[in-house]
């Protein structure tokens, strides 16, 4: 390939490891040079069809561009295509730079949304595409199972310490939480939740309704635990994103709750945040 033919465009080389930030017009000029080595930042939407082709070769990471987002996500759709092959990814704000020309998008692109291999390199919004593809290139993202990727945070912590912890499913509960902690979590309220609620025993829990789903099955759960004494709300599936205990508790709203919330004074309209705080206490 001569250099008038090459559609890649090296902008930084690591000396110690070879590894090159090279930026890109299109995904599908992604190509086998890349594989296992490379952030390729490239001026073409994240969909599922361009993350197919960068998937093709592999490469150590991925920039390209959020195009607006648009229905159902399907601009950055594929930011979790390439995570579920531990591709790291992100994408930059598409009024921040120029689509179709990578070298732009390199030295002017503002990141909007990463996936969790990102994340885990230090990726946020609102940080450059310079400095994202640096930390892409000399970081290494955590190779965890599902199961062991809990994303435990602690939001509020009560005078005799206990605490508000966002995750991102029930199922990650521990015994420490066990008539102590307050859980913000991010699945679904049916009644398969109700085993793990009663395995962790919380002092309270927010979990989203999922839709509610046809004869509210979606926040059976509430209704099902109150027996065992637990204190439970959900959140609107509309507003706080499943999968993910941060959202639930920063953007979630109260859509329903069970006898034991309501004693505590939690209240449908209610912000997450709020209710989390009246149920933490005792």
């Amino acid at each position: 390939m001569t250099m008038e033919e090459d559609k890649q465009t090296i902008m930084y080389s690591d000396p110690a490891s070879g590894r090159k930030i090279v930026a890109m017009d299109s995904a599908y000029d992604v190509d086998a040079r890349n594989t296992g080595a490379d952030v390729c930042v490239n001026a073409s939407y994240c969909g599922v069809l361009p993350a197919r082709f960068i998937a093709d070769n592999a490469p150590k990471a991925a920039i390209g561009m959020d195009c607006g987002i648009g229905p159902e996500g399907s601009a950055i759709a594929g930011l979790w295509f390439l995570e579920a092959l531990d591709i790291p990814a992100a994408v930059a704000d598409v009024m921040s730079a120029h689509l179709g020309n990578g070298v732009h998008l390199y030295e002017h692109g503002i990141i909007s949304f990463s996936n969790q291999l990102a994340k885990d390199c230090g990726i946020e919004e609102g940080m450059t595409v310079k400095e994202a593809s640096l930390l892409l290139l000399t970081k290494e993202s955590k190779s965890s199972s599902p199961s062991e990727t809990t994303n435990r945070t602690i939001m509020q912590t009560s005078p005799d310490g206990r605490h508000v912890i966002a995750t991102d499913s029930i199922a990650f509960g521990t015994d420490e939480d066990s008539t102590r902690n307050v859980l913000v979590t991010a699945g679904h309220t049916g009644r398969s939740a109700v085993p793990y609620l009663l395995r962790c025993n919380p002092w309270g829990f927010i979990c989203s309704d999922g839709g509610r789903g046809m004869d509210d099955s979606g926040i059976a759960g509430l209704t099902i635990v109150e027996s065992s004494g637990l204190a439970g709300a959900t959140v609107d599936a509309k507003l706080a994103r499943m999968g993910s205990g941060l959202s639930h508790y920063q953007d979630g709203i109260i859509s329903a709750v069970n006898s034991h919330a309501q004693e505590r004074g939690v209240r449908i309209g209610m912000t997450a945040e709020k209710a989390a705080s009246l149920l933490l206490k005792k």
